[in-house]
């Protein structure tokens, strides 16, 4: 989870640009860089590896000037090299860049017509090509930087700073988390609060589409649509002790804003943004080759397992077989010769998760995890690790955490398919692109806010709530009705929408709300008829679903909430993202402990 940090001040920034990146750690990183401005000229170093290394660096060859950004990064397939470390620069700006710019390639291939020469694999070079190419076309720093704004497809938070403009810092946030911090004659920007703790309480944070020009005097902000507005300036409580809620009201409204962020940092290190490619780290053993795919986790995590199983059946036709850990190694299953076990746990101590892991290391399989931490133990004991760039998640209901499992997992599947010759390469690269989007829909989808806010006042007034879903949306009403009960107490239940013909159905009435996930799939028609079935049984029905959707049953139902057109691939993803905010409001309007639901626990680790 890459960590932006700018320091337009007055005082020698190379050192608190490192101790702010130091605060950034928590998120995880593989290289890291800082640039300043010396007597008008951008200087950097970049170093692979931790904050020590660009330590040393400072040490032996030191930075001066006032003016300066840093970055930790995640490694793309570009790998964690000191070339494609932040900054990235040209001779005229320096620019450090969290997200993803989606066009990159289409916009490469028109700098390079225009002469323009790129030094590395990442996507974050583009931004510092085409604002120069502005520049050289005479426009000013702001003129270029908000030309080359428009120009970027994705989901991306970015600080610059360009060669001898002493008194000039841009940002831009869109989808991913910005901070203006405002201190005594100093400005600043950070990915969050944690960074600025030691140079400011005082914080004003970016909303989606936001624009910022910094001086030493001030700050002016524009949103999307260039017209200059004000944010809320707000004292932050953020101390060297903890990790900031940002303003946010509960640590998990920050994480789940934070996703298309982590979702992006994530598809970063599976998919090279120059060539599209989906890869993964080399595995001791070949997935073209496995006999069975045995997926085993607990609680939401099982549920991101669910969600993969219709992606490994239908992307890489291998037998799936998921099993909740806590009841798997008591049946004691017998397992396939040249089977793969596949295990997810966002901390990976969760005890059940483990020793399911280790029945199955006893009979032979090959031991793959997905986690969020890499010195966790069930990450120890794996033969191999796929890592989620969620960063740490502090509130007890799992929610990037989940979003980051199924990103990690749709690049599995689709690898696996390859591997098997189950996908062709036009398909590959339409599931690349599909993922790649991802971030910006996210940002999207989290638009909603306001709207799933006012639906949670009747959500909290129900004593039941059902979630309807069919294929890969069933496990999603499963993890819906999993985030109600966890967080606001509300008895909830998901059902597979073909199954409620067969006795869930003798529970609606007009008491009822029914929450039906219904994207433009091949499975849209079934799904219209159990709609039907719940709206001629006087059903409250809150339809979320894309354009199609609204359309042809919005005017059937009581509510209904438009989530962006995608890939079917990747909805799963994305229909999260709204069940996440109903629950959250619900738990608010409710009082309940959000962030610390009774009798419930982040990491489980006893049976």
């Amino acid at each position: 989870m890459c960590g932006i940090i700018g320091i337009l001040g007055t005082h020698e920034a190379a050192p608190r640009l490192v101790e702010g990146l130091r605060r950034l750690e928590y998120r995880g990183y593989d290289s890291a860089g800082v640039a300043t401005l010396v007597n008008g000229h951008i200087q950097r170093r970049r170093a692979e590896g931790k904050l020590v290394n660009l330590d040393m660096k400072l040490r032996d060859d030191p930075l001066g000037g006032v003016v300066g950004i840093g970055h930790t990064r995640w490694a793309t397939h570009g790998g964690p090299t000191e070339n494609n470390a932040h900054p990235h620069a040209t001779k005229r700006v320096a620019v450090v860049h969290n997200g993803i710019i989606e066009n990159y390639a289409e916009l490469k291939a028109e700098l390079m017509q225009h002469g323009r020469v790129f030094e590395s694999a990442t996507d974050t070079e583009i931004i510092v090509h085409l604002v120069t190419h502005c520049l050289e076309q005479g426009m000013s720093p702001v003129e270029a930087f908000s030309a080359a704004l428009k120009r970027f497809e994705g989901a991306f938070s970015l600080a610059l700073i360009f060669a001898g403009e002493h008194d000039l810092m841009v940002g831009a946030r869109r989808g991913t988390p910005l901070a203006v911090g405002y201190g005594e004659g100093e400005m600043y920007l950070a990915s969050d609060a944690f960074a600025l703790a030691p140079l400011t309480n005082r914080l004003a944070y970016l909303e989606d589409g936001d624009w910022v020009v910094l001086s030493r005097d001030g700050v002016t902000i524009r949103d999307a649509a260039d017209q200059v507005v004000e944010r809320p300036v707000k004292t932050s409580a953020v101390s060297g002790a903890l990790i900031g809620k940002d303003g946010y009201r509960h640590y998990m409204l920050k994480e789940i804003y934070e996703q298309p962020q982590v979702i992006g940092d994530t598809l970063n290190a599976y998919i090279n943004p120059e060539t599209q490619y989906i890869g993964l780290p080399e595995f001791p053993f070949d997935l073209a080759k496995a006999s069975k795919l045995t997926i085993v986790a607990c609680g939401t995590a099982y549920y991101a397992g669910v969600v993969a199983k219709y992606w490994f059946e239908t992307l890489a036709r291998i037998p799936v077989e998921v099993d909740i850990a806590s009841e798997f190694r008591y049946r004691e299953a017998p397992m396939p010769e040249g089977g793969i076990a596949l295990f997810i746990s966002q901390s990976g101590e969760t005890l059940d998760t483990l020793e399911a892991l280790r029945y199955c290391k006893r009979q032979g399989q090959h031991i793959l995890s997905i986690v969020n931490v890499p010195e966790s133990t069930i990450a120890r004991e794996s033969h191999a690790v796929l890592m989620t760039m969620a960063g740490p998640e502090i509130g007890v209901a799992s929610t990037k955490a989940f979003t980051t499992q199924l990103t990690t997992l749709a690049c599995l599947a689709a690898v696996t398919g390859r591997a098997r010759g189950a996908i062709a390469p036009e398909r590959m690269r339409e599931i690349a692109r599909a993922l790649r989007e991802v971030p910006a829909r996210a940002a999207e989808v989290l638009a909603h806010d306001e709207r799933l806010r006012e639906l949670a006042q009747e959500v909290s007034e129900a004593r039941d709530v059902l979630y309807l879903g069919r294929g890969a949306m069933y496990p999603l009403a499963l993890e819906g009705a999993l985030k109600l009960k966890e967080i606001s107490y509300i008895h909830a239940e998901g059902y597979a929408a073909g199954e409620l013909k067969h006795g869930p159905i003798a529970l609606i009435d007009e008491a009822v709300p029914v929450i039906v996930l219904v994207p433009s799939d091949g499975l849209f028609d079934k799904v219209v008829s159990n709609v039907q079935e719940v709206c001629a049984r006087s059903g409250k029905v809150l339809l979320i679903a894309d354009k199609k959707g609204v359309d042809r049953l919005g005017e059937r139902v009581r509510w209904s909430v438009e989530l962006p057109a995608c890939d079917p691939l990747v909805a799963p993803i994305l229909y999260a993202i709204p069940v996440q905010l109903l629950a959250y409001h619900t738990a608010v309007l409710k009082g309940t402990d959000v962030d610390q639901p009774r009798n419930l626990a982040k990491s489980v680790t006893v049976e």
